[in-house]
């Protein structure tokens, strides 16, 4: 015969893995000091304006 399985627990414990998933990736993503934030904020805009700087054209002036 076939294992009963009580499917609303089933349900459950899926939403519970989920639910503790995205808690990790929250960990990671918001779980950071806020000297590390500023780094990383800054080094980003660092390369956005870096990789602006060598554009061709400048996109105002194609319209």
């Amino acid at each position: 015969m076939a294992e009963i399985i009580n499917l609303k627990q089933v349900r459950k414990a899926r939403e519970r893995a989920a639910k503790e998933a995205q808690a990790t990736e929250n960990r990671v993503v918001f779980g950071r000091p806020k000297a590390t934030k500023t780094r990383e904020e800054a080094r980003k805009s660092l390369e956005a304006a870096r990789h602006e700087g060598h554009r061709l054209k400048n996109p105002d002036s194609e319209a």
